[in-house]
């Protein structure tokens, strides 16, 4: 036999029963004892009263009694069916406490007080006594607190009946209650295990409660990230697919040539070229790979004429980039710094270098560092059409449509700087004149 599921719902009605039975008898018990305060109240004042009523009569029947000699005991007072208050045990005492009167079937024990004015208890009797305003004689009247307590209790269960009596109803209620407002959690849960791999888009449900609404919001997000991680995955596998298929192509090809003819030098240069091509193009989807990746970027100042100098020199160690690439840096004294990922902004700008030795049809190449927090690479070649210069950042999308090229260099940069912040522009022909085409990465300055 299975447990019973633990749902929220439950929890709820369980807490919240618990919480309202609670409130509900402190209440219960706080009327209790405001209305046992006012039964008291009211028992007293009528004490009173019955008090003021019958001491004059009372007197009357001590004066009218024969005399009684020697006699101590006191006199009993009859008490007639015309006597209103006939029930009520009395007694009048001197000052010194000697009993004169006492009403018929009252007790001793019930009067066992100070003879004081005022209300006094004994366990089972509630004593009030008032002193006559002109003779020295007291008169006690006592009051069972039976009656008191019995007033009290039907008070407490006339209250306490028809809590226990509604409380499993109230369950009920709130059970129901508690499951239509959190149908629209059902709905939220169900939402949730609909997206996997091939359904990621946003929750849309209306009318969410703020907490819900927040819940939502993170889960969408948290969609969002994977959506792009998955982008990232599937854009690498058609990249790696799209660009390396040629030079295998290429290496084997060559390769075969060479076994069936022997080992020819042009072939095995060839097969080579396409394998140093194939080597290449991995390295470029390794930086695409990254750029477009999830992992957060570090965000410290970076000294662009360091990083500019750092990525020249490895393009200076190659003789044909050396004799074509200049580095302009900023004036002595004259600070370049940016707020980025070194590594990042390296592999930004190593591609923007590339693309321009590569297209720039031979011409010199320029980097140029600053003014303030930019990064610059111009190239004297050519340059590019209007109408092509807007899809430049595209993947797969070369200059001239030349076979060579993989056209990701500008898209790598395009991605790293969108993660940065930055503004990436591309110039044919630049601004200042001339030919060619100027790249230019703006990035947002460091303190």
């Amino acid at each position: 036999m299975s447990a019973p599921r633990d749902t929220l719902a439950g929890r709820l009605t369980h807490t919240l029963i618990v919480w309202v039975g609670s409130v509900w008898l402190a209440c219960v018990l706080g009327v209790v004892w405001y209305v046992g305060s006012e039964i008291n109240y009211n028992f007293d004042g009528e004490l009173e009263e019955v008090s003021h009523r019958m001491f004059d009569m009372a007197l009357e029947h001590v004066d009218d009694a024969p005399p009684g000699g020697a006699s101590s005991e006191p006199l009993i007072i009859p008490t007639p069916s015309s006597f209103p208050d006939a029930a009520v045990p009395f007694q009048l005492a001197t000052p010194d406490s000697r009993v004169l009167a006492r009403s018929a079937g009252a007790e001793p024990a019930q009067f066992d007080v100070p003879l004081a004015p005022g209300f006094a208890n004994t366990p089972a009797w509630r004593v009030y006594t008032l002193r006559h305003p002109t003779r020295e004689v007291f008169l006690q009247v006592a009051d069972p607190l039976e009656e008191r307590r019995e007033a009290v209790n039907r008070s407490l269960v006339g209250l306490t009946v028809p809590l226990v009596a509604v409380l499993p109803l109230l369950a009920l209620l709130l059970r129901r209650i508690a499951r239509r407002e959190l149908r629209s959690l059902d709905q939220l849960a169900h939402e949730i295990s609909l997206r996997d791999g091939q359904q990621l888009g946003p929750i849309a449900l209306p009318a969410l409660p703020h907490e819900l609404s927040s819940v939502e919001d993170h889960v969408n997000r948290l969609l969002e990230r994977l959506a792009g991680a998955l982008d990232v995955e599937r854009a690498l596998a058609a990249n790696a697919a799209h660009e390396l298929r040629t030079p295998l192509a290429v290496a084997r090809l060559r390769l075969q040539t060479a076994l069936e003819h022997g080992l020819a030098r042009s072939d095995v240069q060839a097969a080579l070229q396409a394998l140093q091509t194939l080597s290449h193009r991995t390295e470029k989807l390794l930086q695409l790979s990254r750029a477009e990746s999830s992992a957060p970027l570090a965000r410290a100042g970076v000294d662009l004429a360091r990083l500019a100098t750092t990525v020249a020199q490895e393009f200076w160690q190659d003789e044909q980039a050396a004799d074509r690439l200049d580095l302009v840096l900023p004036p002595a004294g004259e600070a370049a710094l940016a707020l980025g990922d070194f590594d990042a902004l390296a592999i930004a700008l190593r591609n923007m270098v590339e693309n321009a030795l590569h297209y720039g049809a031979g011409s010199a190449v320029e980097i140029r560092v600053g003014p303030g927090a930019q990064l610059a690479v111009r190239d004297h070649g050519p340059g590019v059409p209007p109408q092509q210069l807007a899809t430049l950042q595209q993947r797969h999308v070369r200059h001239n449509d030349s076979r060579t090229g993989y056209g990701l260099g500008l898209s790598i940069v395009a991605t790293i700087a969108h993660k940065h912040g930055a503004e990436l522009t591309l110039a044919s022909p630049p601004a200042d004149g001339g030919t060619g085409l100027q790249v230019r990465l703006l990035l947002q300055p460091a303190a």
